[in-house]
């Protein structure tokens, strides 16, 4: 049953959203507002190891002309097409003035022993029913209704799978320009040491805990860099090319629920109107279809004396007691309307489920984000006082490298949060269906 097996394929991608009625994004103090995310692309990293998955900026292309041509390289792309198709052969149907094939009979029949000839020859048109016709126009426009709306939730569903892509990969990429920084910080510093147990100013076990530090940074950023190529090959894997979006950031749409012309929704209520459409144009066959024949019989003697009469004949042939042969189609076509019916009901509620934690999760986030710029804030201020008072002997090594995790940590988090809460604001907007 297409219909069923095209809502559990395209329900949208609604995993976080948030209220759409006063958030605006605090993230003027993270280095993502001052950068955006033109890092997805452009300059490579230096690869650790040799596997690269490439990708490049396209500063020509848009969020809106991507999930296009994502769409039109989409799988469900020729099952859209066959949709349009069936939909057109329907309206062909449906304008014709006939309600299915003519048919042309000719015979002959020879009498030897009277020595007659006969030679008969009919043409049988099947006609519409009373309302048949009607019905049928009704279930091609349905037919065409429903296609295009099909067309509509599954842009809607590659849209979601564009947005997850991208900011996993936006995410991923923080992490990895993170990862670097910090192997970078401790490669200076296990320097740094080095040159002070040199000189005989600290012990040798502070260089090995240094160097011990930096080798976890960099199998870290090993790790992180390994993520980086996993994204990438997600989106390229979903897009099918690795040009990416200079900017890709969207605007908090103003809706607050679930609205009847969300795409998924009205696909699915597309179905449901043409497969009653449907229903009644099957009912209106009723016992079957009344046929008008019409025919000439030629009767002629073999004999010189015998005289040709030819014969014309007009029949119409009305079927009757048939209800019962057509009562199982009819049925069988209930039981689907039926189901898309059930099937309509539960997306509803996955719909407002999904919307409810999607608009939670975005209030958090935006929370979380304020409270990781002040710990950010709070961490580098240590920060600086903890190498300050290590120059000077004060405090261990140990307790500077504790202090250098912590604020390294606050550093990743703010800048992950940022990144969370744009992407929320694009989930959002997937799951109450609006499009870029």
């Amino acid at each position: 049953m297409i219909a069923l097996n095209f809502y559990r394929r395209c329900l949208p991608v609604v995993l976080l959203t948030a209220s759409a009625s006063s958030f605006s994004l605090p993230i003027e103090h993270t280095d993502v507002a001052e950068k955006g995310h033109s890092s997805l692309g452009g300059n490579e990293p230096d690869s650790i190891v040799s596997h690269v998955d490439p990708i490049e900026i396209d500063a020509s292309l848009n969020l809106a002309k991507l999930i296009d041509l994502t769409l039109e390289k989409y799988p469900d792309a020729t099952w859209l097409k066959a949709l349009e198709e069936e939909a057109a052969a329907i309206s062909e149907r449906s304008q014709s003035w006939t309600a299915g094939a003519s048919q042309a009979s000719v015979g002959y029949e020879t009498m030897y022993n009277l020595r007659l000839n006969y030679a008969t020859g009919s043409v049988q048109v099947p006609l519409w029913n009373l309302g048949q016709r009607n019905a049928e126009q009704r279930l091609a426009n349905e037919a065409e209704t429903s296609a295009g709306r099909q067309t509509s939730a599954v842009k809607l569903r590659v849209a979601g799978l564009v947005r997850s892509a991208l900011w996993n990969m936006a995410l991923a990429n923080i992490r990895y320009d993170q990862a670097k920084a910090e192997l970078d910080i401790y490669e200076k510093l296990l320097s740094s040491i080095r040159r002070r147990v040199e000189s005989g100013d600290l012990p040798r076990t502070d260089e090995l805990l240094a160097q011990t530090e930096m080798l976890q940074k960099r199998s870290s950023l090993t790790l992180a860099e390994a993520e980086l190529m996993h994204a990438r090959k997600r989106y390229s894997t979903v897009t099918q090319m690795t040009r990416v979006p200079r900017l890709f950031e969207e605007k908090l749409a103003p809706l607050t629920g679930i609205e009847q012309n969300h795409p998924a929704l009205a696909a699915l209520n597309s179905q449901i109107e043409r497969k009653q459409a449907e229903l009644n144009a099957t009912r209106s066959i009723g016992s079957g279809q009344t046929h008008v024949t019409a025919g000439i019989l030629s009767d002629e003697g073999t004999d010189s004396r015998s005289n040709k009469a030819e014969f014309f004949n007009v029949g119409i042939s009305v079927p009757f007691g048939g209800s019962a042969h057509l009562a199982p189609q009819i049925a069988a076509i209930n039981v689907e309307l039926n189901r898309l019916i059930a099937d309509r009901e539960q997306l509803y509620r996955d719909l407002e489920q999904a919307h409810h934690e999607a608009e939670h999760n975005l209030e958090v986030n935006r929370v979380e984000l304020e409270t990781a710029n002040q710990q950010r804030k709070v961490s580098e201020e240590l920060l600086k006082m903890t190498q300050l008072a290590f120059s000077v002997g004060e405090i261990d090594l140990m307790d500077l490298l504790r202090i250098q995790s912590r604020t390294q940590q606050a550093i990743l988090t703010a800048k992950e949060r940022a990144v969370m809460l744009q992407r929320d604001i694009a989930l959002y907007n997937q799951a109450i269906g609006v499009l870029p």
